[in-house]
């Protein structure tokens, strides 16, 4: 029973462990993603006025990756055809490191995305998902 127990413990102690974001500093922190991204819901209530370099972002979450109305690359279009679908998790990985991600998913190439948001990725995860709900 004491392995048993040992065993558990130690299966949690090296679990990933990831934070959940606060939408609050998620929209805070959207400031920082308006120069290519607008949130404008299906029946066009503009959330977030912003730029259309980049594709609009309501409903990312639960959506498969690179399928809204937008050119993407070649690497992005890859995994969504593979399957792969946005999750908090996967945004708040993104946006660390657009091209990094690509790799890290069995991807090759690179996304059009070159802006790399250091801190606060899991926020802007959070404020995405809650403005589609």
């Amino acid at each position: 029973m004491k392995l048993l127990s040992g065993v558990a413990v130690l299966t949690l102690l090296t679990m990933p462990v990831f934070a959940e974001g606060d939408a609050d500093k998620g929209e805070k922190d959207f400031k920082k993603c308006k120069s290519c991204h607008m949130i404008a819901a299906d029946n066009g209530d503009v959330i977030q006025k912003g730029g259309k370099t980049g594709p609009n972002l309501y409903g990312i979450v639960g959506r498969a990756v690179a399928s809204a109305d937008f050119k993407y690359s070649s690497a992005l279009t890859g995994l969504g055809e593979a399957g792969m679908v946005w999750d908090e998790e996967k945004i708040a990985q993104f946006v660390a490191d657009p091209s990094g991600f690509v790799s890290d998913n069995g991807g090759s190439g690179r996304s059009k995305m070159s802006f790399k948001l250091n801190k606060g990725g899991e926020d802007i995860a959070a404020y995405l998902a809650s403005v589609a709900q």
